[in-house]
Formats: structure tokens, sequence, C-alpha cells
């Protein structure tokens, strides 16, 4: 029988070699390789009930219920709860809330389901500790302190659990890899037990991940790849708000947001966000303006705020947060050629408040209606708000949604809008003016009308 021969894994991106090199040769990372024993192929089985072929109209009509964890926002983020046979990475930095969450959601759905909460991170007695805190006073919650994969794993066979969370999948290690907990091929070989023993019982897995200083979950990006659905903590150093945002989710819409505050007895869900992204000006301010984005499935009123000032040095600064700091420097040079404006010697300084990343580019208008009231010191009229994409011809492109966003304008209390002329409903809203524009220009003439 030939010898199983061993081969070296990479700590940061998952590589395999035959050799061992003092760089990997896929992410040229320096000192990752790490030797691991391949494991021995499984002996051929015959076909299961579950692995046999079957026909996709016969298998698309029986459709399982969702396990919904009862918090609105984590729900909505899922695609409405949890699918069976699913699952969920859960990543974000340290401390901002991962395991209270999902503390939280094993305590709801517990109440439906035998769920099993099994960390590597704490102690039984810590868990208890943060679940009195949060006043989880539930006894169906099964939970355990165990770090090896294959005891969690028959732990929930006998407690028969149909919901597992795994806190996290660096403290978790098989004995099949003969590596560290942690490490790449460990981590691999985990998420590989866990896909396989959901996918053939039908449980659904949610697992916390660590994430790097990029922001990115620590591991082989493969594990991405692997689970139905990734899901990202995000939040502004010192801000109390949490954005938890899907960017894969094989049951929902991409890109979705849930919006959560962290108060001293755990995260709440904030039912009506657009209320925290915008600032509470006494009066009107230059260089403010309110713009409608659309995360998800949901429309979101944002501010979008811009200063203009004259430039400290030789080379004038743009710099952008919460937006992508190459399309505002486009923008601006789309200002000068259609609309003769140049900011040549000022400093343009932008910022989307409350810490809301936009990509999208229904924000293009808003952004150089903030630039020129701040380049002009003059602010909009109150209840004034703005969407539209831009193209390099400076005109006023139109947007998907648009009606959903006036609607959601108008229900609180915005009174004019600016927007594409195709944005333009058929119908009119009560108590909203829209104007409609095609050109940069005529854009800015509309704003201080």
């Amino acid at each position: 029988m030939a010898k199983n021969r061993a081969v070296f894994i990479c700590d940061d991106c998952g590589a395999e070699t035959l050799k061992w090199q003092g760089q990997c040769p896929a992410c040229a990372a320096w000192n990752t390789l790490v030797a691991a024993t391949p494991r021995s192929r499984p002996a051929r089985a015959s076909l299961t009930p579950s692995s046999s072929v079957a026909i996709l109209a016969d298998v698309g009509d029986a459709l399982d219920a969702r396990i919904a964890s009862r918090i609105g926002e984590f729900d909505r983020v899922l695609g409405g709860g949890l699918v069976a046979g699913s699952v969920t990475l859960l990543g974000g930095d340290p401390g901002i809330g991962k395991s209270t969450l999902l503390l939280q959601a094993a305590a709801a759905f517990s109440t439906d389901v035998a769920t099993l909460y099994a960390t590597g991170e704490e102690s039984l007695r810590q868990v208890g500790l943060r679940a009195r805190r949060l006043s989880l006073g539930t006894a169906k919650l099964h939970v355990l302190a165990e770090t090896g994969i294959e005891n969690v794993l028959e732990a929930a066979t006998r407690s028969s659990a149909k919901v597992i969370i795994v806190d996290s999948i660096q403290t978790m290690f098989t004995d099949v890899v003969e590596s560290a907990p942690g490490s790449a091929s460990q981590v691999r070989e985990v998420a590989a037990r866990l896909v396989q023993h959901a996918k053939t019982s039908g449980t659904s897995v949610v697992i916390i991940g660590h994430v790097t200083k990029e922001g990115q979950i620590a591991g082989p990006r493969i594990v991405e790849h692997m689970v139905d659905t990734v899901l990202y903590f995000e939040s502004d150093a010192g801000s109390r708000y949490r954005l938890v945002r899907a960017v894969k989710n094989r049951f929902g819409a991409a890109n979705e947001i849930g919006v959560f505050a962290m108060l001293e007895e755990g995260l709440r869900e904030v039912r009506n966000p657009s209320s925290i992204f915008l600032s509470q000006h006494a009066a009107p301010v230059p260089g403010s303006l309110v713009m409608v984005a659309r995360e998800g499935s949901r429309p979101l009123l944002v501010e979008v705020q811009a200063l203009v000032d004259d430039a400290q040095g030789m080379n004038p600064r743009r710099v952008a947060v919460g937006f992508e700091q190459n399309r505002l420097a486009l923008l601006l040079a789309v200002l000068h050629r259609h609309a003769g404006v140049a900011t040549a010697g000022q400093d343009v300084f932008l910022n989307v408040v409350g810490g809301v990343r936009i990509a999208e580019t229904a924000a293009d208008l808003p952004v150089l209606l903030a630039v020129m009231s701040s380049l002009r010191s003059a602010p909009f009229p109150a209840g004034l708000i703005s969407f539209g994409e831009l193209g390099l011809a400076g005109e006023v492109r139109p947007v998907p949604y648009g009606e959903e966003r006036l609607h959601e304008a108008a229900k609180h209390g915005f009174r004019r809008a600016i927007v594409p002329t195709a944005n333009v409903p058929r119908k009119a809203i009560a108590g909203l003016e829209i104007d409609g524009v095609e050109r940069l220009p005529e854009a800015l003439e509309k704003a201080w009308d």
C-alpha cells in the first residue's frame, strides 16, 4: 500500500505544496507553510437515499419552514430565518457582539427546536453569567464547552439538536489534521465536518469566525465558499450601533443589513434605522444633504456631509469616509468639466453619517450637491433629499427602486426631492414635491430655488 505523503498547507491562504518552502507560492506570505498528513480516503460506499438521483420537480415543491429567532433585524439579514441544513458564517472584530447576538438567538431558537450552543472561547460558568446579564433565563438551551469537533457533533446527535451554534471555528480542531487549532488546515477541515453534518442531518449550523486586520474572516477563503450564508458585523470605533451585513446568502438577498444598538442588557434591534443616520441640526448647515440609499431590500435615509476648505499644502486632499475615494475624485472632475466649478485649490472631505458604507452610484448626485453647498457656504432648504447617478458626460442617470426611495423620504417628512427625471413617478406622492433633472447644471440650479 502506498504511504501517505506529507503535504504543507499555508496558514494564510490554505494553498497546498508537496515540499516545504520559506515563502508560500500562492500568496507570497513568509513562514506560513505547516506540515499536515493527508487523510486517507474512506472506503467507497453505495448510494444512500439522500445521495440518490432525484427529479428536480419532485424535490422543489416541499419547502421547510424557516426557524425564526424572533429578532427581527437578524431574521431579515438571514432572509426570514435559518433554513434547515444551512450553514451560516458570522464574522466581526473582537468584542463587537458576535457571541452576544448568537446567544440571544440561541435562546430564542431553543423555544421551538432543540438547540446546542458549543463554545470553545468560554467556560460553562462564563456562558451562564453572560446569559443572566442578558436576562436569558431559559432552561431549554443545551450548552457545551468543547473544542473537539467530533465531540460537538456527537453531543448534537445525542441531544437531537436542529440548530448548532459554534463559537468559534478558530478554537475547534479535529484529530484528523496534525496542526494547531486555528490553522488553515484545521479551519478548513472543521468547516467541512460541520457542512457535511448539516447537509446529511438537516441541522442548521451557525459558525462564529474571527477576522484579520484587513476585516476578512481568518483562515482560507474556501470556507466562505463552503457555507451558504456569510454575515459580517460592522461598526465604527466608539459607536454603540452595530450593522450585520449579508455578503453572501443562498436563501435571501445579499447586501441586506440589520441594525442593532449595543446596550447593557445586550444587542437590541433598531426598527427604524433611518432615524439614527440623520443628524438633528437646529438650523440648516452648509455641506449637509440627506440621500436615500438602498441596502438589501430596504430604503435607508443617510446624511452625507462635505467640507471644502483651502488646501493646506501643495497637493489638495481628497478624503472620504463611508464612500469610495476614487469615485469622489471622479465626481469632482465631472463637476469641473460640466459645471465649471474647480476644486483644484481646495481640500475636499466627505463623510457618511453613522458609519454606513455607501457603495451604490445613487450617492453621486447628493455628494456633489453637498460639496457645492460647502463650497458656497449655502445650506439647502430644510426637508430636501436627493439621489441619482452621474455619468462622465454630466448626465443624471436613474437608479433602481426610485419610487420606493421617494415613499421612504415622504414617510419621514421630507417635502422636496431632486432626482433623475426617469425616476419621477407617474403618480404624485402626497406631501412631496419632486423635481426631475437630466443634467448636473440643472440639478445645481434647482437645489437652491
